[in-house]
């Protein structure tokens, strides 16, 4: 008890959504606490990779078509992007124009978001850099300087397909209710051969592999977890009928886990399961986000068509 009552904000909020997670029958584990300063260092390892197509897929189709995007946001207004990481991509959009007023990176981790914050407001002297730390799959309070400014949303990198549906409409809802929000730019991985997706997840040098398993050494480290990671091998497969990457954390042996005051037993090949990629066509795309209140505008791709950057417009 002592030891729980010492935990952080963060580690208790984790620690509470991993004892949920693994009491269900199919056990999980939330994909928003891979992302601690060593997670998101891992991930953006990850975004370099040979086979990690959709970064260097998406940073083509936002280099050629900077100028417009950087248009879509009125002078002086804010653009403001989910789950920012290290804004890599966003300064594709702020180098197009100097008419931004405002930036508003929102991440999760605090370390990488602020590091990242101070970098860009060095870079841009003009423009307001207003990082907010948060969760993205639940309501953002904007900061109040550009709460009344027109804004556009950003959310590259198709991290909306790592939500589960109701989240993401949710998600989309959400940054639909902004004040005086006039459009959002979404990337969306495209349907593909298998082959080239399943890669994409499960990298020869095993990056992939140890940013999964960075989930249970942030439990171990941060909430006194007893995960013994070398018992534990990643898994990355196809789901044709739900047109999504699962990536999994399987247990190589019979054992169990002492956490948050609980023992969890796992059986030999028990899956965790930690995050999904879902994969879009074209109409699928245009029925989420219409549930959200927004409008396919347009969808610029690449040519071989396995990317897509969609331009939303709130349905009036």
């Amino acid at each position: 008890m002592m030891k729980s009552l010492m935990l952080s904000a963060t580690a208790r909020a984790m620690l509470q959504d991993a004892v949920d997670g693994l009491s269900l029958p199919e056990k999980s584990l939330k994909p928003k606490w891979l992302y601690d300063n060593r997670g998101s260092a891992l991930f953006e390892q990850i975004t370099g990779l040979p086979e990690y197509y959709p970064t260097r897929t998406e940073a083509a189709i936002l280099t050629a078509h900077a100028g417009r995007l950087a248009g879509l946001v009125p002078k002086d207004g804010a653009l403001v992007e989910l789950g920012s990481g290290a804004s890599i991509k966003t300064r594709t959009l702020l180098d197009a124009g100097d008419h931004f007023g405002a930036y508003v990176p929102i991440d999760i981790s605090a370390e990488f978001l602020n590091q990242t914050a101070r970098d860009l407001s060095l870079r841009y002297p003009r423009m307001t850099v207003a990082p907010v730390v948060g969760d993205f799959t639940g309501p953002i309070s904007l900061p109040d300087a550009v709460r009344t400014l027109p804004k556009v949303g950003f959310f590259p990198g198709s991290t909306i397909g790592n939500l589960a549906p109701p989240l993401a409409q949710g998600l989309l809802a959400h940054a639909r209710g902004w004040p005086n929000v006039e459009g959002f730019i979404l990337g969306v991985d495209l349907v593909k051969d298998p082959r080239t997706l399943v890669a994409a997840y499960d990298d020869a040098q095993g990056v992939t592999a140890a940013f999964i398993g960075n989930i249970l050494r942030r439990l171990n480290a941060e909430a006194g977890a007893t995960f013994d990671l070398a018992a534990f091998r990643y898994k990355a497969s196809w789901d044709a009928a739900r047109a999504r990457i699962d990536m999994q954390l399987i247990s190589t042996r019979r054992q169990s886990v002492r956490i948050g005051g609980q023992t969890i037993d796992f059986a030999r090949d028990e899956p965790i399961h930690v995050s999904a990629a879902r994969k879009f066509t074209r109409d699928s795309l245009s029925h989420l986000v219409g549930s959200a209140g927004w409008t396919v505008g347009d969808i610029l791709t690449d040519p071989e068509d396995r990317f897509a950057v969609a331009l939303l417009v709130p349905t009036p």
